[in-house]
């Protein structure tokens, strides 16, 4: 299968509030109050967590049928630390996530051993948690100044 590239653009609106879009759909973003927020949306790092959760998801749901797991219900909680003086520039730590955590609550009758491989292999495959837990080549593509 070729490399995809998928595109989104993120276009500040007033306060903190961003609108989001990729292809056909938008997501606002927003910071609670206590950053300097309206909190009338997730902010970006909650964004994370949820696409780390979703996509977590999307692969449970389109690989259990291989692993002849029957999945009557399947969900994931996600946490992460974050020390937001960095963010604010108050202390020289790290701005982003720490630790991230997830735990998965599965509804099947599968054999616990067969569940166990199918989550191994799920956490190898999921792109999102690949792209958190590995390095991937971030690069400033230009910048543009309009008048």
């Amino acid at each position: 299968m070729p490399v995809e590239t998928f595109k989104a653009t993120a276009h500040l609106q007033d306060g903190l509030v961003v609108k989001t879009r990729s292809r056909n759909f938008e997501l606002l973003i927003d910071e609670p109050k206590s950053l300097g927020g309206t909190d009338t949306a997730m902010n970006p790092v909650e964004a994370l967590l949820c696409s780390l959760g979703a996509c977590q998801s999307i692969v449970a749901r389109v690989y259990a049928r291989k692993f002849d797991v029957q999945l009557d219900d399947f969900r994931v909680e996600v946490e992460g630390d974050l020390d937001t003086d960095g963010f604010m520039n108050k202390s020289d730590v790290r701005r982003g996530y720490s630790d991230i955590r997830y735990t998965f609550h599965i509804k099947t009758s599968a054999p616990r051993e067969r569940v166990e491989q199918f989550i191994q292999f799920l956490e190898q495959t999921c792109p999102v948690g690949d792209t958190i837990a590995n390095p991937v080549n971030l690069k400033l593509n230009g910048i543009i100044i309009e008048e």
